[in-house]
């Protein structure tokens, strides 16, 4: 197998299937997901830089959001009753950017360009130069409180648009984290929910080792928040937590999504390694094999 030049991208585009039969809906989004993480390993590789790791840990969370979540479509974008996304852990932008690709939010083939010279696709998000993100993210601990203030805004005019936002959980050892929540819970902001993307590995280290965030689940408990766990892979417990906000009236939602680093690639998963590791051409194959099998199985990715 031979990966295509950064020239020839090409992925399919999805759309939201927010009437059709719960099982189709999951096998859409499991397919999308699969075909984000295929372009998403190219577009590390031939750009020489990124955190492929975090990404791979995050997209069945992108692509559920974005394939039967949040209320936005390319066309809605600038609509100020859109559901907003936020992505807190901004150095995953290329997962970002290829899900955004995805469900037509940006040119596939502008995807070639990450991390060039006069690209607008940053390493970082930002809101200046693609349509569909929300916030300037990069600096560790600031997305969730952007989050806050889009979720105080909604309720100060009564309305009924939700804010999410996806946090690293290493990054949740950020104070400003906890501050956040704090004003949250005060000003009851249920219809924000905050992901914690819980792979347990951060740059060089596990989270444990760097900072133990344990117990998560009761600490987000005592600061106000209806607590709940996921897996992070499964797209039909993911679909069903990040529709049901507000999951607790009164009460913001943090959903613990457990993940792996890495998934699913043999070889990534779980290794702290592949945080900011690019991938050979070799292992660029490997890794693609791995997920072109998926798709001879019928499997989700």
């Amino acid at each position: 197998m031979t990966a295509l030049a950064p020239e020839h991208v090409t992925m399919p585009v999805f759309h939201r299937l927010p009437h059709v039969h719960r099982d189709e809906q999951i096998a859409y989004i499991a397919e999308a997901a699969r075909q984000i993480r295929i372009q998403d390993l190219k577009l590390v590789h031939y750009a020489g830089a990124g955190h492929i790791g975090g990404d791979l840990s995050a997209i069945d969370i992108l692509a559920t959001l974005y394939g039967a979540v949040l209320n936005v479509s390319p066309e809605t974008v600038d609509d100020p009753e859109r559901d907003r996304f936020i992505l807190s852990k901004g150095h995953i932008a290329g997962g970002l950017y290829t899900t955004l690709a995805a469900f037509g939010f940006l040119p596939v083939d502008e995807l070639a360009t990450f991390l060039k010279p006069l690209s607008r696709l940053n390493g970082h998000p930002n809101r200046n130069y693609v349509r569909g993100i929300e916030a300037n993210t990069g600096p560790l601990g600031h997305g969730l409180p952007i989050a806050v203030g889009h979720a105080l805004s909604a309720k100060l005019d009564v309305s009924r648009r939700r804010t999410y936002v996806l946090v690293g959980d290493g990054e949740l050892q950020e104070g400003s984290n906890w501050e956040a929540m704090m004003a949250a819970s005060h000003y009851e902001l249920d219809r924000l929910t905050v992901i914690a993307d819980r792979n347990r590995l951060q740059q060089g280290a596990t989270v444990r080792e760097t900072n133990d965030l344990e117990p998560l689940d009761q600490k987000a408990t005592a600061f106000g928040f209806a607590a709940v766990e996921v897996n992070g892979h499964d797209h039909g417990e993911l679909l069903d937590v990040l529709s049901s906000v507000p999951f607790r009236p009164g009460k913001p939602t943090f959903v613990i999504a457990h993940t792996h680093k890495g998934h699913p690639i043999s070889f990534m998963s779980n290794n702290a390694a592949w945080h900011h590791k690019v991938p050979s051409a070799e292992q660029l194959e490997l890794a693609l094999d791995e997920l072109t099998a998926v798709d001879r199985s019928g499997g989700a990715a």
